[in-house]
């Protein structure tokens, strides 16, 4: 059977056994039905009128009311001119005028945390022309930036000990607005509520206390999950943000679909919103299909997706990515399981956004540099070296602490599989540098992988697509089967 997988600027071919399975988010197995456009303004308008578990926006808000809206930056949610961002943030406009509220006090901070700063392109692109010409030549289009330390409130500590920072115009803000996603993500099983306000508005240090191994490399975060005590960090740290600010966040999230368009329309107090939107969510995100464990998966990775431009080509983020694919698709692999990846690889580190990372990548060659936690106490040296922080704030680059949360993920590939293949690299030295084998071709690795892991006759997932579409965790189609359900209970807890 020849298939196409994705691969640096275009696509590689490659013949695989006819008796493989294949999985294509969004078409293997339908999405929920999204709500058709014509009836979107209604089910916004329905959310924001019965919001849950607090009163409606148009019942806090007021003349004198300072609103500041928290907004995801480009990394996931649509751009389409019916994204969620856009209508919600229309709507939401609608009520708070009508409420009295002033236009010259509300405010857009892009929650970008640790990511780039929006650029103006970035900005239009997230919140359309009408909202972007309204508020951007006026100054209230703003992008986070966890450095400013005049605009940074340090809150304390909370009770499992981590230190909780929050964006000054948030905090001072009478109504602070989180505008989130529903979707699924790698990092405690879903973007949106708690984890939009525990990631987005803060800093390094707050980061520090979750996306690290201690918590990144624990059996309750793997697979993803809702569970983990990653996503009760965010629950904590966020519900000490309120509680500091002495009122909750006004959450206003979106199920999303494969092609993210609005499944449901959820708005509220998160403690309580987050449960009833995720039970929503698990029907898209969470598919029981699988009917037999998987000894080889196969995929392909561009050059540009998710993070941007060189994630496909840098190793140290091609790891991340491949380990991302395996917190989404452990449910379904066997214990010996090889994956096999086809990438340029091509020695494209993409300085300009991740200036830290090849120095990141040169470090883990040498002193004892063995796994890549141990890579990890250097975490703190990169994250106040003062010319990366520099072209952070000032240049549209990451922050340098980024590379260490993409460290801590990216060794979980190797805890979890047999070998990592990536072929058709053009600079082979910089996967093998990160621990993985290369070949030339898809076939060539599959052909070692029989000999040494996984016998003459695999069972073969095929993943074309995967990383130009929003991503699903594939589970057993029987869920017994499966080792963690979506709250992090393993199976053994239902019996």
């Amino acid at each position: 059977m020849k298939m196409e997988f994705e691969y640096g600027k275009g696509t590689v071919e490659a013949e695989l056994p006819d008796n493989i399975d294949i999985f294509i988010p969004g078409e293997t197995v339908k999405d929920p039905e999204y709500i058709p456009e014509e009836q979107l303004e209604k089910a916004y308008l329905e959310s924001l009128a019965h919001p849950i578990g607090m009163p409606r926006l148009s019942e806090l808000a007021d003349k004198e009311s300072k609103v500041t809206f928290v907004v995801p930056d480009r990394v996931k949610g649509g751009e389409q001119e019916t994204s969620h961002r856009k209508l919600s943030i229309k709507y939401i406009l609608r009520e708070l005028y009508a409420a009295g509220v002033e236009k010259h006090n509300i405010l857009f901070i892009i929650s970008n945390g640790l990511h780039p700063k929006s650029t103006p392109e970035d900005a239009k692109a997230i919140l359309g022309n009408e909202i972007f010409n309204q508020f951007w030549h006026t100054g209230q289009i703003l992008s986070h930036d966890s450095e400013d330390k005049e605009h940074m409130v340090y809150l304390g500590m909370t009770e499992s000990q981590d230190p909780v920072y929050i964006n000054k115009y948030v905090y001072d803000s009478d109504i602070p607005i989180l505008i989130g996603h529903v979707q699924g993500n790698p990092y405690g099983g879903y973007s949106g509520g708690y984890k939009h306000s525990a990631t987005g508005i803060t800093n390094w240090r707050c980061i520090a206390s979750h996306h690290v191994p201690s918590v990144m490399h624990r059996s309750d975060f793997i697979p993803v999950n809702g569970g983990s005590l990653m996503r009760s960090k965010f629950d904590e740290i966020s519900m000490y943000m309120e509680e500091k600010m002495g009122h909750p966040f006004f959450c206003c999230d979106a199920v999303l679909d494969t092609q993210s368009r609005q499944i449901a329309i959820y708005s509220g107090y998160a403690k309580e919103m987050m449960p009833i939107s995720w039970k929503t969510a698990d029907k898209r995100t969470y598919v029981h299909w699988a009917e037999k464990k998987y000894d080889v998966l196969v995929f392909g990775m561009p050059q540009k997706f998710h993070y941007g431009d060189g994630m496909g080509t840098n190793p140290i983020m091609m790891m991340q990515a491949i380990s991302a694919q395996v917190l989404r698709y452990k449910r379904v692999m066997s214990d010996k399981c090889v994956i096999i990846c086809a990438s340029a690889c091509d020695g494209y580190f993409h300085e300009e956004l991740w200036p830290y990372l090849r120095e990141l990548y040169e470090m883990f060659q040498h002193d004892h540099m063995n796994i890549l936690p141990d890579m990890n106490r250097y975490g703190e040296y990169f994250a106040t070296n003062e010319e990366y922080i520099r072209k952070y704030r000032f240049a549209n680059a990451f922050h340098p602490f980024h590379g260490f949360s993409m460290m801590s993920c990216s060794h979980i590939a190797e805890m979890n599989t047999s070998a990592i293949y990536i072929t058709g690299a053009q600079e082979p030295g910089y996967a093998r540098g990160m621990g993985m084998k290369t070949r030339a071709t898809i076939e060539e690795a599959l052909e070692d992988a029989k000999k040494k892991y996984v016998g003459d006759s695999p069972n073969i997932l095929a993943l074309p697509m995967t990383f130009r579409k929003a991503a699903i965790h594939l589970c057993m189609k029987n869920p017994e089967e499966d080792c963690m359900d979506e709250y992090g209970r393993r199976k053994s807890e239902h019996r």
